[in-house]
């Protein structure tokens, strides 16, 4: 069953939604198509049973966008700050895509110092961590400091989207 918004007047019952992977009594997957829902900030708590009547549930956040054009949001790199690594994260609407993805980092004076590509296959509305070891370009550790990055995004049909952000380097 599936809860919209926590509005338990209106649950969705998913049985008939339940595909069962292939030659497996423990997995599978529910498919739910959601129509004319509000633009914004929405949840969704969904509970499933096996069939000795354990649960567990699960919930998350998504967000219904005004259009169709790629959308980022709570683009992030943790830990920040940071000393050696940091991971790269984001939340966008083109799940179930493979996006090209480039994060430019630049010192507050506008100067390009590290440049990472990275071509990501997204099965949800979460990316995968792109890892940063903390060097520049040339190879050399970048000073302590605040730095800025920008996430450029691209779907394969060609949308575009692109976020910036600050981090901080501790050494």
């Amino acid at each position: 069953m599936a809860i919209l918004d926590e509005n338990t007047n209106q649950t969705i019952v998913l049985n008939d939604q339940y595909d069962a992977d292939l030659d497996s009594y423990k997995s599978g997957k529910v498919r739910y198509r959601f129509s004319d829902l509000a633009e914004g900030n929405h949840t969704l708590r969904v509970k499933a049973w096996d069939v000795f009547n354990n649960s567990t549930e699960a919930g998350t956040e998504f967000v219904v966008a005004p259009s169709a054009e790629l959308a980022l949001e709570h683009v992030l790199n943790y830990p920040n700050p940071f000393t050696t690594n940091t991971q790269f994260f984001f939340e966008h609407n083109r799940p179930c895509s493979t996006l090209d993805v480039q994060v430019q980092v630049f010192t507050v004076a506008g100067r390009l110092v590290k440049t990472l590509n990275r071509q990501l296959a997204c099965e949800g509305f979460r990316s995968e961590p792109m890892a940063w070891d903390g060097l520049d370009d040339q190879g050399d550790k970048l000073g302590r400091g605040v730095y800025v990055y920008r996430l450029n995004v691209v779907t394969e049909e060609g949308d575009k989207a692109e976020k910036y952000e600050k981090l901080v380097i501790l050494r």
